[in-house]
């Protein structure tokens, strides 16, 4: 496994003056969450997420070799048009990850990007359009150092993409990634299995995932589209004097632990209950913060409550995650979806937003285009 120092590269073997690469990432969703980070973006806790297949951004990197190599130099296009207040933060990434990619300033850039989701639809866009540009940027660099493998180059990718956005680490490569250091274990032999996975960029589950899980599907419902209250940034920050983090962050080890074994025996039952868990926990930890914050709409609570109705009456095994926000995803197994997807259309709609939702299933990860 590589560690912060082999992303700093040592010389080049090749030169390129100019080109074009195109690549397109997914968002993804965390199903153990991870609310709480330390410096140069590392998480208090590991997290697990399934990637998703639909909700992406497609970011198209042109460069092109220049004199003046003092600064960064790029022009940013959103949907072909010039995007100027998301230009910062483009700009503090390329900072950031200069020591890994020292060809930045050689070149001037020029992104332009696009997603497939509506913008402004309340989903976060970070995650997937940090981890395609990390994934172009790496395409430049295979490009001057052709003997990268293949394994380097998706770490590498990994890496970068976490130095923008926490979760754009988890978008790169995998059906299901985890990404967190997990704790040692002392006198738990039954805890046989092991994912090897890494603060510094998400790594693939290793292990076979129980057929109930293949092919899962994600129905995204747009509670609020409106922008949030309380930035991520700021929430990931508050925990910092939190009074509950360390139990917090210790329960999302134990939840992680349990998901190795519930994908391997296809348990839907506690699937559900760690999950659902976890997406309320994230929400108690706004709510018992200082300064505290409630970023859930009474149509977030109104959808909760009718899933669980639903689940109760019908046995159907379907549940609900959040991210830091109002929006409720909804996950269930593909060969119930035709009954969930009826649930949504009649009970759920009238709760999103102008009666907005996407579908979206599990993904592969990043793809060059």
């Amino acid at each position: 496994m590589f560690t912060t120092a082999d992303f700093i590269p040592k010389k080049y073997t090749s030169t390129i003056e100019n080109g074009n690469f195109e690549w397109s990432a997914p968002s993804n969703i965390a199903l153990v969450k991870y609310w709480g980070k330390k410096d140069n973006q590392i998480p208090a806790n590991p997290s697990v997420s399934f990637t998703l297949n639909n909700c992406k951004t497609i970011t198209q990197l042109g460069f092109e070799k220049r004199v003046n190599q003092n600064s960064f130099s790029f022009d940013l296009l959103f949907e072909g048009k010039p995007k100027e207040d998301f230009k910062p933060k483009i700009q503090k990434f390329l900072e950031r990850i200069e020591v890994y990619l020292p060809f930045l300033k050689e070149y001037h850039f020029t992104i332009d990007t696009q997603n497939t989701f509506p913008h402004s639809s309340g989903i976060a866009s970070s995650a997937s359009g940090m981890a395609a540009l990390a994934m172009n940027f790496m395409s430049l660099e295979k490009e001057l150092y052709p003997e990268m493998t293949e394994d380097y180059f998706y770490q590498k990718a990994s890496f970068l993409a976490r130095l923008g956005s926490g979760s754009a680490c988890r978008s790169v490569k995998g059906k299901v990634v985890v990404w967190g250091q997990e704790r040692e274990r002392i006198g738990e032999a039954n805890q046989h299995k092991t994912i090897g996975s890494s603060d510094l960029f998400g790594v693939e589950f290793p292990y076979a995932i129980h057929e109930n899980f293949k092919n899962y599907q994600d129905t995204i419902l747009l509670v609020d589209k409106g922008e949030k209250q309380v930035s991520s940034t700021v929430g990931h920050d508050l925990m910092h004097n939190h009074p509950y983090a360390e139990r917090r962050f210790a329960q999302a080890h134990e939840n992680l632990d349990q998901l190795i074994a519930i994908f391997e025996n296809g348990n839907l039952e506690e699937f559900i209950k760690v999950v659902e868990s976890e997406a309320l926990t994230l929400h108690a930890m706004m709510m018992t913060s200082m300064p505290y914050f409630i970023l859930m709409k009474p149509n977030t609570l109104q959808i909760i409550n009718a899933i669980w109705k639903f689940r109760n009456e019908t046995q159907i095994p379907v549940c609900f995650t959040l991210d830091a926000g109002a929006n409720v995803h909804v996950l269930y197994p593909e060969n119930v979806s035709a009954k969930v997807l009826q649930f949504i259309k009649d009970e759920l709609v009238v709760f999103c937003q102008n009666g907005q939702y996407i579908c979206d299933q599990i993904g592969e990860g990043a793809i060059a285009l």
